[in-house]
């Protein structure tokens, strides 16, 4: 992501600490009186733009970003978008923690569970919906707020997407049949710099970069470099990066996947396995969807699933973690630490000094 926020906080070791036991609970925030005004400076709602507003709430799962997003609806007139790839399906709303209904209802929210699982949700595809969206806030008066933890839509959102022409599908089947090793070696051949800037095992990245260059007759990496259709240059945004420390992320990771074994993420893949949704799309690979499942075929236990689904959550919040750290943009906000009461004081005094 290359947008720039003007006259934005470099880093602000702060954060908001929320409580929850079950999807249910899992937006609702310890009352901390200061935290909106905290929010207003960050996200500069309050303050008029000659462009467009558009607020960020970004970081791994289980960070805080609903939360956070609800707890600022009580003071402001916004519109919450999902920016989260598991979050656009209508399959999975216990187990991809979307808002629930009553959340929802409590204020406008666009592109949660609005696709089908069958269907895969292409980064193309969420930021022309997403665009939609944000233009619909600003016609009703409201501030968009894109509330998610996938990188690569907000960075397709924002940058913009290489205009690559569709691949030939013979080529892309061929392609993709070929094993890793075989891919790599033939990228080596015709995009030396490309397959060098890989790792060998990288079979999906591998197949991508060897269809396009073997497709179009350009690297990829030439093709990225023109990228069109952000919007980062018409809005005024307004980021902020949620970056909690780990030990504290993992526990809530852990806490809300057996809230979610105990409030209806069986019953939804119960129900779609029903369905018989081919094993690749993206539904089916969800956090969540491989444990449930092996367990509702007798392969593992309850607990064996729960333990898996912690492990997996976890490992996802890692690479989240690891992403948000190093590819949003250095003068995007970050809220590193737990926020309580007994640490208010500290946020009042770096508001002070903006």
């Amino acid at each position: 992501m290359s947008t720039a926020l003007p006259g934005s906080i470099h880093s602000i070791s702060a954060g908001a600490q929320f409580a929850f036991a079950n999807r249910s609970q899992a937006s609702e925030i310890m009352p901390l009186s200061n935290v909106p005004a905290a929010i207003n400076v960050e996200m500069g709602i309050s303050n008029p733009e000659a462009k467009p507003k558009l607020a960020l709430i970004a970081g791994p799962t289980a960070s805080g970003k609903t939360a956070l997003a609800l707890h600022l609806a009580k003071s402001h007139n916004i519109m919450i978008i999902n920016a989260d790839s598991a979050q656009v399906y209508s399959d999975l709303p216990v187990l991809s923690a979307q808002p629930t209904p009553d959340e929802q209802g409590s204020v406008p929210h666009r592109l949660f569970g609005y696709l089908d699982g069958r269907n895969a949700c292409s980064a193309a595809r969420w930021a022309a919906d997403a665009k939609a969206a944000i233009a619909e806030a600003h016609e009703a008066g409201l501030v968009p707020v894109l509330v998610g933890g996938t990188g690569l839509y907000l960075r397709t959102l924002l940058d913009g997407i290489a205009p690559i022409p569709e691949i030939d599908a013979n080529i892309r089947a061929e392609i993709r049949s070929l094993p890793v090793g075989t891919a790599h070696a033939r990228l080596q051949a015709s995009d030396k710099a490309m397959a060098e800037a890989l790792a060998p095992t990288d079979s999906s990245r591998i197949a991508r970069a060897l269809e396009v260059i073997e497709s179009t007759g350009r690297s990829i990496a030439e093709w990225r470099k023109d990228k069109a259709g952000g919007i980062g240059d018409d809005v005024e945004l307004r980021p902020l990066v949620l970056l909690p420390p780990r030990d504290w992320l993992y526990a809530r990771c852990d806490k809300r996947f057996e809230a979610m074994m105990d409030g209806g993420a069986v019953g939804e893949i119960e129900a779609l396995l029903v369905r018989d949704l081919p094993a690749d799309a993206p539904v089916m690979r969800a956090i969540g969807v491989p444990e449930i499942s092996s367990m509702l075929s007798g392969e593992i236990s309850r607990e064996e699933a729960i333990t898996l689904g912690k492990i997996a959550t976890r490992q996802y919040a890692k690479r989240q973690f690891t992403w948000f750290r190093n590819q949003s943009p250095a003068n995007w906000s970050r809220w590193e630490e737990k926020i309580n009461d007994s640490n208010m004081p500290k946020i009042e005094t770096i508001l002070q000094s903006l």
